[in-house]
């Protein structure tokens, strides 16, 4: 239902009922998206262009700086590493964030310069997160064009740290610094708009390390082998049964160790992602990887081999961790969304994820993760793609659904 644009009292809720498109401002920030789709098309490429790895985010950082004070905002980078640019509101106490990150899970040195073909552009990253970022620039862009005051202050984020082992650092930095005024966190991150994201998939991510000695191949056989008592575990820990529902998964996604072919390692590495429904599925295969490891370890140490060279020392560490949590269904935030959805002619389905929304849904706060719109394909592949087709609807509903829970006040912005 259209929400209309009201002056409300410091402490009420801005309504996701009352109309704000019938407004001749709300009208001009949504024009705004078609006339300048080629403009923001460009903007994604150029920032895609910039390489933002894991924790070296700092040059993509700048430039959305720039990009952001261009649109009226003041804009800071705080000692984490986010951007932020505040619009302030009527009612400066309460808060309202749009965020998208800035990082990808490619390595320095990957290609990412952006291909043209017809309609599609592609690259790593295009996709996730370049539709995020750009969406983010477009809608505050928009709304500095059309001069629009909220009655609650937004925050315009580009965070650090969510891809990888970045633990969602800039998001908890972020949660942490405005806990006390936060309201609602709208996630832009990858491009669909067939759903929106409302609860929390809890994760972890572990690191195997396991050490022995070292030697040569020829003249040390029998020593412990590091690599050895970690395929043992590994071959354990794969045959894990786990369960259907609540649904729960692992991943072995990297596994490092040795100097040469024909030397017996003096350590080796298995980094390992899991992921459940259930806090207590996920602490059983957490139990579950250590004790195969623990096996592979003890199996290594019991064949029949000299075992007067020395043994083997193991550890598993906590890499990071993801908490879990949901979104009330009778949230202000869903019902802004479910509003914005209408408005613009889009059914999404509620779905259960990963993303910077689990730290504001973990901390109480009410938030989403949802996509920028268009078309993306090939997530964390060098074949990432994106199609600007159906931007235009993304951008809106996500513009629609930020004002359904700021509020949208009737006195013109600086």
């Amino acid at each position: 239902m259209p929400v209309r644009s009201m002056s409300i009292p410091q402490g009420n809720r801005p309504s996701p009922t009352a109309s704000i498109v019938d407004s001749p401002d709300v009208r001009t920030a949504l024009s705004w998206f078609a006339r300048n789709i080629s403009w923001i098309n460009d903007q994604q490429a150029r920032l895609t262009e910039i390489p933002a790895p894991p924790f070296q985010e700092a040059q993509r950082a700048s430039a959305v700086k720039t990009l952001l004070a261009s649109c009226g905002l003041a804009v800071q980078v705080d000692k984490t590493g986010n951007v932020i640019g505040e619009l302030p509101g009527v009612n400066e106490r309460e808060v309202v964030m749009l965020a998208a990150h800035l990082d990808t899970v490619f390595p320095s040195g990957t290609d990412v310069k952006v291909r043209h073909e017809s309609e599609r552009m592609s690259a790593p990253g295009i996709s996730d997160n370049g539709t995020g970022l750009a969406a983010l620039v477009a809608i505050a862009r928009a709304l500095h064009e059309s001069k629009i005051t909220p009655l609650r202050t937004i925050l315009f984020v580009a965070d650090v740290g969510e891809e990888g082992e970045g633990n969602l650092r800039g998001m908890r930095a972020l949660v942490e610094t405005y806990r006390t005024t936060l309201k609602a966190a709208i996630i832009l991150d990858g491009s669909g708009t067939d759903h929106v994201t409302t609860k929390a998939l809890a994760s972890r991510r572990l690191e195997v390390l396991i050490t022995g000695p070292g030697g040569h191949s020829w003249s040390d056989f029998g020593m412990p082998n590091p690599i050895s008592a970690l395929v043992r575990g590994s071959v354990r820990f794969i045959n894990t049964r786990v369960p259907v529902s609540p649904r729960t998964t692992f991943n072995l996604g990297q596994i490092d160790g040795g100097t040469s072919i024909n030397s017996v390692p003096h350590e080796a590495r298995l980094k390992v992602d899991i992921r459940s429904e259930s806090e207590d599925e996920l602490a059983k295969l957490d139990s579950a990887l250590r004790e195969c490891i623990a096996a592979g370890v003890r199996d290594e140490m019991e064949s029949p081999r000299d075992r007067s060279k020395g043994k083997l020392e193991w550890r598993v560490e906590l890499l990071g961790s993801r908490p879990g949590g949901e979104l009330a269904a009778d949230s202000q935030l869903l019902a802004a969304l479910r509003a914005a959805d209408h408005f613009v002619g889009n059914q999404s389905r509620i779905e259960r994820s990963s993303t910077d929304a689990n730290i504001p849904l973990a901390a109480g706060i009410e938030a989403i993760s949802i996509g920028a719109g268009g078309t993306g394909g090939g997530a964390h592949s060098l074949q990432e793609w994106y199609e600007p087709a159906g931007r235009e609807m993304g951008l809106k509903r996500a513009f629609v659904t930020l004002l359904g829970v700021s509020g949208v006040s009737e006195e013109k912005s600086r």
